[in-house]
């Protein structure tokens, strides 16, 4: 069966989706997007995610395109049309199409929306979460409005690249105090050698990952010893376990930091136990 995508209203196979030249999307990144996953055929912390977006248009003077509930009607729709039990969907609002110019278009240019959705398999994760994953650590160079979620993410490309290139699965931004911000995709998480979890504030530098969040209300269930407050490179690497976060990996522990093993090299038991334990703290919706 062929994919099938949303774009400003209508249903069209994925391979003939499209939007104009001048979507300022394409033109500016002047657009935000949001990505849930799905799982067991359920949408995966939608009213989350839902807030998330609101908050991003908010903060770039994006109207809303749709009321909520219509919004995560054409997600269902899209996952269901495209068969995905377990998988991503993946929402982008942009601020419209328009004649090429900096400065905002007029108030009654439609906003573009477009929904995309795939299947991943769930084994090829939990595997990848088994032998653990590296990380390299990189200049943080972005924004400092990386609490939006916006589609201007080629610092996060460039990231993610030079992560590949050295033999790595993601790249941990550093400050120039030295403190570890976020990954290219992911949030940063750690284990001290106390055994209390540690993961930098949301309030600025980094993004409010739904996913971190859903760890946060596990970690205070499980009565996990917890701060939050940034950490060093330094710190990260002497640590007993780290991990990030993400929709698209959930809880997904870190072996290596640059040339340096965590711990002893292996995927650590909090990091499992908060994986294993995610869809319970998690808000499940049929799709």
């Amino acid at each position: 069966m062929s994919r099938i995508a949303y774009v400003n209203g209508r249903y069209v196979p994925h391979a003939q989706a499209a939007v104009h030249i001048e979507d300022r999307g394409y033109q500016f990144a002047d657009g935000v997007y949001e990505v849930c996953e799905i799982w067991g055929g359920k949408i995966v912390d939608a009213p989350r995610h839902l807030d998330r977006l609101d908050r991003s248009l908010r903060e770039l003077r994006i109207r809303q395109p749709m009321a909520r509930a219509a919004l995560l009607f054409v997600l269902k729709q899209v996952a269901r049309r495209n068969l995905v039990r377990n998988g991503l969907v993946y929402l982008q609002v942009t601020r419209g199409v328009a004649r090429r110019d900096h400065v905002f278009p007029a108030a009654d240019v439609p906003p573009t929306v477009v929904v995309t959705a795939k299947s991943t398999n769930p084994a090829a994760g939990d595997a990848q979460a088994e032998a653990g994953i590296a990380v390299v650590s990189y200049t943080e160079n972005r924004w400092p409005r990386v609490d939006i979620k916006t589609v201007a993410l080629l610092p996060n490309v460039l990231a993610k690249q030079y992560a590949r290139e050295n033999g790595a699965k993601e790249a941990w931004y550093v400050d120039d105090n030295g403190f570890v911000t976020e990954g290219g995709s992911t949030n940063a998480w750690i284990v001290t050698r106390d055994g209390v979890l540690v993961t930098r504030p949301a309030e600025t530098g980094i993004l409010r990952g739904v996913t971190r969040s859903v760890v946060l209300d596990l970690v205070v269930r499980e009565g996990l010893a917890f701060e939050e407050r940034p950490f060093s490179l330094e710190e990260a690497k002497t640590a007993r376990e780290a991990f990030v976060t993400a929709a698209s990996t959930l809880v997904m522990p870190v072996v290596r930091i640059d040339d340096t093993p965590v711990g002893n090299g292996h995927p650590g038991s909090v990091a499992g136990q908060l994986r294993r334990a995610f869809h319970t703290a998690s808000h499940l919706e049929d799709i």
